[in-house]
C-alpha cells in the first residue's frame, strides 16, 4: 500500500493536524475491498458556533472477501488531500476508525472528529469539504478514495426581528427590523452578515403558515429594515435561505395587534 505519514500546516491562525495522506493523488484500488454507505453528522451541514467546539462522526460500510484488517477517514477542504487547506484526525490514538465485524467480510467503520474555531476552522474554510478514506484488508487488498463523500461545514447564523408599532392602527405602518449575523471562527464572535438577501414574512393569527411580504437586503452590518400597511392581528419574521457557508435561519415571529 503505497501512503505515507504527512503533516500539514500553513501560516496564521490555522494550525492542521497530524494527517496520514496518501502517496498519490488519484483514487486506487487493489483487491475487491469496498468502501460505502458513507454518512457524515448524521446526513446534516456540519454548523459550528463562534467559540467551543463541534464533535463529528463519520460512520461506513468496508467489505473484503478476505474481511476488514483497518479503516481510516480524514476530513479536509482543499481540490485533494495533498493540498488540504485544514483537516482532522480521528479522536484515537492511531487516528483508525472502529470496525465492528458484522460477519466474514463486512464491518461497519466510525470515527469520530473534533472541529474547532481557530484550531482547525478559521472563516475562509466554511463551505464544501470531504472525506478521504482508506480501508485495508486482511489479505493485504485496499480501497483508498480522495473523496468519499462531501459534506458542508458552515458558520452558525442568528436572525432576530422586531415590528413597531405594536399595537397598531389597521392600515397604519408598520416597520420591522432585524439583523442577520454569523459566526466568526477568527475571532470567536458573530458578525453582521452583509448583502444577503432575506424575505420579510407574515403569519395570520389563527393560521400556521408564514407568506412572504417582501425580500430585503441585509446592508454592510447585517441589518434589516422593512415597512408594511397593518392588515390584521400576526406575526412578522425575517427568514434567511442560506448560503454555502452559513445554514439557514428563521426569526421568530414577533405579533403585532392590529386595532
Amino acid at each position: 500500500m503505497r501512503i505515507r505519514a504527512t503533516v500539514a500546516a500553513v501560516s496564521g491562525a490555522l494550525a492542521l493536524s497530524a494527517l496520514v495522506a496518501p502517496a498519490a493523488h488519484a483514487d486506487e484500488l487493489v483487491g475487491d475491498t469496498k468502501i460505502s454507505n458513507v454518512v457524515v453528522n448524521g446526513g446534516k451541514p456540519v454548523v459550528v458556533a463562534a467559540t467551543g467546539s463541534k464533535s463529528v462522526t463519520v460512520t461506513f460500510t468496508a467489505t473484503d472477501n478476505s474481511g476488514i484488517a483497518w479503516a481510516q477517514p480524514i476530513l479536509y477542504r482543499g481540490p485533494d488531500i495533498d493540498r488540504a487547506e485544514t483537516g482532522a484526525i480521528a479522536n484515537s490514538s492511531d487516528g483508525t476508525a472502529k470496525c465492528t465485524k458484522v460477519n466474514a467480510t463486512t464491518s461497519t467503520c466510525k470515527a469520530t472528529f473534533t472541529l474547532k474555531q481557530r484550531y482547525n476552522l478559521i472563516n475562509e474554510v466554511a463551505g464544501s469539504w470531504k472525506v478521504w478514506a482508506v480501508v485495508a484488508a486482511k489479505d493485504g487488498d485496499y480501497v483508498q478514495k480522495d473523496n468519499a463523500k462531501s459534506f458542508k461545514v458552515q458558520r452558525l447564523s442568528k436572525l432576530t426581528v422586531n415590528a413597531s408599532p405594536e399595537p397598531v392602527k389597521k392600515g397604519k405602518t408598520i416597520t420591522v427590523t432585524g439583523k442577520l449575523t454569523r459566526a466568526n471562527w477568527d475571532t470567536g464572535t458573530y458578525a453582521g452578515y452583509s448583502g444577503q438577501s432575506v424575505k420579510l414574512q407574515f403569519r395570520k393569527k389563527g393560521t400556521s403558515t408564514y407568506k412572504t411580504l417582501k425580500t430585503v437586503k441585509t446592508n454592510s452590518k447585517g441589518d434589516l429594515k422593512a415597512t408594511v400597511k397593518a392588515s390584521a392581528d400576526g406575526y412578522y419574521r425575517y427568514s434567511f435561505a442560506g448560503t454555502s457557508t452559513t445554514p439557514a435561519v428563521n426569526a421568530a415571529g414577533d405579533f403585532v395587534d392590529v386595532k
